[in-house]
């Protein structure tokens, strides 16, 4: 090694060959280069050098005493430090099965022998660029996926992570016959604590409140935190004590995850210590306050086999509890009513509504291009007018139609309808709108959806493009089938988005490898670009988009000042009420006449104006 082979400005390359010739030509290659260099005559060699030196490219014969280089790269991959790590193989062999095989083992890339020296320079400098860009990926991925997952206040799980954490305990509880209890923490009284005090003192409040609970759980549980994940995706059948979750999905609202517990009067007991922690008295600002919570307590699966009835029936008894007096907690029980009666009555009414076909029909909103000011696409938005109840909310009816297994019916209704609307030669829809269409996950996971979708819109195809808009989770429930499915689609010509981007897995790896076109930025995000966080998490999802040529459109964009953050750090599609509601078939030719290049910047702002022009 030379003298400067560990100086840290230099990256440093394990060389691993049995031939002392390829080792001498590499060794000059590179240091003549400015590489330092580290050598290996063997597998097990290279190994021990590869921990000694931890370098930062790896280049490594395939066929070597002891250890192969595919055996080598395989333990490497599977250490702490060496997922990222490049590995350039060599070998003899150019035929298909031995390249494969590399890859395989991890190799990033592959070289056959003869070495040529003159290039071996150049080759390795571009890889260590790539590897640098694909960390700088990864730095920016990790700080997005913080942001999205993480309450900036109080340090703690959000409502996104929550989520996922409550899911992840329904499947294992199912899966394994262990039950878990959702405790909800919710702050009495705590607007007028806000209004009287002011908003940046209630945060102080929330805080103070997060770290009392943190501590508390800490000291009467086990509490997992951040990525200690030891126990959370396990069978705990046989360990000892409570554990515990932590988390603040939003405003004065906390949430707790609790495993095995003994019985419901542990549970009890739990509620009843948090009360006591919580009312002690604080002092902040010269105020001495007393706050006190109320605490609804629902377990799984024996109040509800799924996250949204365990949710709402932990809300019940936590309602309950506020309204017998607060500062109390109360678990669930069938004395506690939801709005189950009006939850079949929806289901029989929607089974009627797509018999007839009457009272449910389409809506489109306008998507906007920021470079042109012209509507390039519109959202298929589906609406239901109930004769008794008037206009139904989506988020009542779309949960009935997937609980009750009608999203099937619905979906069938919302394709046949919009292809109608769209071929309507009295609608004019403009030619080359692309139409964009939600799929509900059951819909995704038929066998023949495939074929059954494109049967139906087979009509469209060389007037309107068709987008099938898919949530994270859907596309990574079978990431691999679902990988085929989604190329099978894409062969079909069918464009790709991702809705409501950032609330789910927000990966990487899934946006590299799957036939992704389009990402939807969730209004929440857009709603939160009045704070640092939300435009920080803004940001990194245009930044990562563009990096990876992706196109973005921004959901929910009501104000000017979002759509100006959201032009000037260059996102192509904006949809939202600020620049059109969801309008009715008939006013879509007229849509696609209009110029909403005003509605994008402000009158005071005429260079970013004439900059989108």
């Amino acid at each position: 090694m030379t003298e400067d082979a560990n100086n840290p400005l230099r990256p440093t390359i394990l060389v691993c060959d049995d031939d002392p010739m390829v080792r001498m030509f590499a060794r000059e290659c590179l240091e003549s280069a400015g590489m330092g260099v580290v050598e290996a005559e063997d597998g097990d060699q290279a190994l021990e050098r590869y921990h000694d030196s931890t370098p930062d490219l790896v280049f490594l014969d395939v066929e070597m005493p002891g250890k192969t280089g595919f055996q080598v790269c395989q333990a490497i991959r599977l250490s702490p430090q060496g997922a990222d790590i490049p590995v350039l193989i060599a070998t003899g062999s150019d035929d298909k099965a031995s390249i494969d095989a590399g890859f395989e083992a991890g190799a990033t890339q592959y070289k056959t022998k003869p070495i040529n020296w003159t290039l071996l320079s150049r080759d390795i400098r571009y890889m260590l660029r790539a590897a640098e860009n694909f960390q700088a990926l990864k730095v920016q991925e990790n700080r997005l996926r913080y942001l999205a997952y993480y309450d900036q206040m109080t340090e703690l799980p959000n409502r996104r992570r929550f989520a996922d954490q409550l899911e992840q305990r329904m499947l294992q509880a199912l899966h394994h016959n262990q039950a878990f209890a959702l405790l909800l923490v919710n702050i009495d009284h705590f607007k007028r604590i806000n209004d009287s005090i002011g908003h940046e003192t209630g945060d102080r409040i929330l805080t103070d409140i997060a770290a009392r609970l943190r501590n508390h759980l800490s000291a009467c549980a086990h509490l997992l935190e951040g990525d200690d994940d030891s126990t959370a995706a396990t069978d705990i059948t046989g360990q000892r004590g409570l554990i515990v979750e932590l988390a603040r999905p939003g405003g004065d609202e906390f949430t707790i995850v609790a495993r095995n517990f003994s019985d419901e009067t542990e549970l009890c007991e739990l509620s009843a210590s948090i009360i006591s922690a919580l009312s002690q008295p604080m002092s902040i600002d010269r105020h001495n306050l007393v706050i006190t919570p109320s605490i609804g307590v629902a377990i799984a699966p024996l109040h509800g086999d799924n996250t949204t009835t365990l949710l709402r029936r932990a809300d019940a008894a936590m309602q309950f509890a506020k309204r017998d007096g607060r500062a109390r907690y109360r678990l669930y029980d069938a004395s506690l009513s939801d709005d189950a009666a009006e939850r079949l009555r929806l289901e029989a009414d929607l089974r009627a509504a797509l018999r007839d076909g009457d009272q449910l029909y389409m809506m489109y909103q306008p998507q906007i291009d920021t470079r042109n000011g012209r509507m390039l696409g519109v959202e298929a938005l589906v609406r239901w007018e109930h004769p008794e109840l008037g206009n139904v909310s989506p988020a009542k009816f779309i949960p009935v139609a997937e609980n009750s297994g009608l999203i099937l019916a619905l979906g069938d209704f919302v394709l046949q309808r919009v292809r109608d609307d769209a071929l309507n030669e009295a609608y004019q829809f403009p030619k080359g709108v692309t139409l964009s269409i939600n799929l509900s996950p059951l819909q995704f996971s038929q066998s023949d959806f495939v074929e059954h979708l494109s049967a139906l819109l087979a009509p469209l195809d060389g007037l309107f493009p068709v987008e099938l808009e898919l949530t994270e989770g859907v596309i990574m429930s079978d990431a691999q089938h679902n990988l085929t499915k989604l190329q099978q689609l894409k062969d079909r010509s069918f464009d790709l988005a991702i809705d409501d981007f950032g609330t789910g897995y927000s990966s990487l790896s899934y946006l590299r490898n799957f036939p992704i076109d389009t990402l939807k930025i969730d209004r929440s995000f857009v709603i939160d670009l009045a704070s640092s966080s939300g435009r920080g998490i803004v940001r990194a999802i245009l930044g990562l988009s563009q990096a990876i040529g992706l196109r973005v459109v921004a959901e929910g964009v009501e104000t000017r000042e979002q759509a100006e953050f959201l032009v000037i750090h260059g996102c192509e599609c904006l949809q939202g009420f600020l620049l059109a509601r969801p309008l009715r078939a008939e006013q879509i030719a007229e849509a696609g006449q209009q110029d909403y290049r005003e509605l994008l910047m402000t009158a005071t702002q005429p260079d970013l104006l004439a900059a989108i022009e």
